[in-house]
């Protein structure tokens, strides 16, 4: 088996956002930088601001500024350079999107702990809200007629009644449970990341361009369907093997990326029916338990993948599906896991209907002796979604009740010119079967999909860019995807243009960008 760039609040930042210091006499009238959340999980959230120009001349360069509420810290970020003192942040363009034309916009973004959003915000010297007269005082009026429009396991979709206002409305701010959650420039939203089955209230304020709030809308009170929650964590966890390909220290990677968690590779079987890291690695006092105290004491988690393309699995090993659980479960206890992912490959396993059947029933067992453990299945696909062997796992999934949390495609090795293309449309497949065979809708069966790419070169040499990675990260944020993985950390290094290799990708890149894109989802 198998671009933004995060960065640390460092001296060196700070010393290059010094050079590109905007004089507040670039600001223009109709200069703006909206604050949204498009990711919110309780603890944190990932935070994005879009920079406009309304007019009426271009600008070469911008420089946001904003303070952050007490309790809420700054993570890692792209797409800007910054720096932080105290509470108070300074946002500065890169080299490659300082020019904003009239009409066009530009966006930055960051991670979070906490849950506040940015005060006090000013860009190129003036307020974030831009023209209109700072001093009218007359708020929004209140947007009217708050309803839900769609309502799914693990999200609600929102619609309201404009604002009026005399200087402008420039957003709508949704709460849920009083708390902001997104803004945005429309009367419409999706608020993601919820709990199934359970109730949530909504509210919505108008804001106007002279930084004026309106009301509170009426409240709107909607309880989740009932289902499967979200992964706790390891949405963005990238495979790291131990025992492979120049492994890196995971602290100083972790630091310098923004990731927090890993998959793992790979669990298998050692002496018959009992898991052992790559067969040979006990599961405790060795590199691997290690490296995982190490991720942890760095405030990240580990998924432990079993199986994978070769090797002895304890699939085939297990006689029955209650010896294989029990060897799941051995793993699970020694660690604590939130999450397990089973990679399924290779005619050992993928293509055996009785190991198969063996896995699915297994991870039933799992999930019932594991209340709230999250399971992972990684299998290959074609250009066009998953064979006729992986439609079969999906059904037989279905008829046993394993309940599987995330099905992941892995679109490498699979005959592609054109890797962005073929993973959309594979992935959407699979969106597409599971809707089928799971009476999901188009939302629900997104947040049961995952992609499991190859970063750089395959093993047939498909190409994948860290340009196409980030297309591909924003394509699967945007559609509210499971899972946004890569095999393998081990191949984030430059340095190895056109070769496969083990420790570098063979594609030009900044050592760990495909990590630092990855961070991002």
């Amino acid at each position: 088996m198998r671009s933004r760039s995060a960065a640390l609040l460092t001296a060196s930042a700070l010393a290059l956002s010094s050079l590109l210091f905007v004089p507040a006499a670039d600001a223009a009238a109709g200069l703006t930088a909206t604050f949204a959340k498009p990711q919110d999980w309780g603890s944190g959230f990932e935070g994005k601001f879009t920079v406009a120009n309304g007019g009426p001349s271009a600008i070469t360069s911008w420089k946001i500024e904003f303070d952050l509420p007490s309790g809420t810290t700054l993570g890692s970020y792209w797409d800007a350079l910054i720096t932080k003192t105290g509470q108070h942040v300074v946002a500065t363009n890169r080299e490659y999107n300082g020019s904003v034309a009239v009409g066009a916009t530009r966006t930055f973004g960051f991670t979070g702990t906490g849950s506040g959003a940015p005060l006090n915000c000013t860009i190129n010297g003036a307020s974030c809200t831009g023209g209109g007269n700072p001093g009218d005082p007359t708020p929004p009026t209140t947007p009217g007629n708050l309803r839900s429009t769609n309502v799914a396991t693990n999200s609600v979709s929102l619609a309201w009644d404009a604002s009026t206002d005399n200087v402008g409305v420039t957003g709508y701010e949704v709460y849920v449970g009083g708390t902001l959650n997104t803004t945005v420039t429309g009367t419409t939203a999706t608020v993601g990341n919820l709990n199934a089955q359970t109730a949530y209230s909504f509210t919505v304020k108008a804001r106007d361009a002279a930084g004026n709030t309106s009301p509170a809308s009426n409240a709107v009170s909607v309880t989740t369907l009932p289902g499967t929650n979200p992964p706790p964590g390891g949405r963005a966890a990238p495979y790291l093997f131990l025992g492979w390909g120049n492994p890196p220290a995971v602290a100083p990677l972790m630091q310098s990326t923004g990731i927090k968690w890993f998959t793992l590779a790979f669990v298998l079987a050692q002496n018959g029916c009992n898991p052992a890291w790559d067969g040979q690695r006990p599961l405790t006092g060795g590199v691997d338990a290690t490296t995982i105290n190490q991720i942890r004491a760095a405030g990240g988690d580990v998924i432990p993948s079993f199986g994978g393309w070769s090797g002895n699995k304890l699939g085939p090993n297990c006689s029955t599906p209650q010896a294989l659980a029990g060897a799941y479960q051995k793993v699970i206890d020694a660690y604590k896991l939130k999450a397990i992912d089973i990679d399924i490959e290779n005619t050992d396993e993928f293509e055996n209907a009785t190991v198969q059947d063996r896995i699915l029933e297994a991870l039933k067992i799992v999930k019932q002796t594991n209340p709230g453990i999250q399971t992972i299945v990684t299998i290959p696909t074609t250009k066009t979604g998953p064979s006729a062997t992986g439609n079969r796992l999906i059904e037989r999934a279905k008829a046993i009740g394993s309940d599987i949390d995330v099905y992941t495609l892995m679109p490498f090795d699979f005959g592609s010119t054109d890797v962005k293309t073929d993973t959309i449309a594979a992935t959407t497949a699979l969106k597409d079967k599971l809707k089928s065979v799971n009476g999901w809708s188009d939302a629900v069966a997104f947040a049961h999909s995952g992609i499991s790419g190859m970063n750089g070169l395959s093993d047939q040499k498909e190409v994948t860019t860290t340009a196409t990675w980030t297309q591909l990260r924003d394509w699967a944020k945007s559609n509210g995807l499971g899972r946004f993985t890569y095999w393998a950390v081990n191949r984030d290094r430059g340095g190895c243009d056109g070769q496969v290799s083990s420790n570098c990708s063979g594609v030009p890149q900044t050592d760990w960008e495909f990590t630092k894109i990855t961070a991002g989802f």
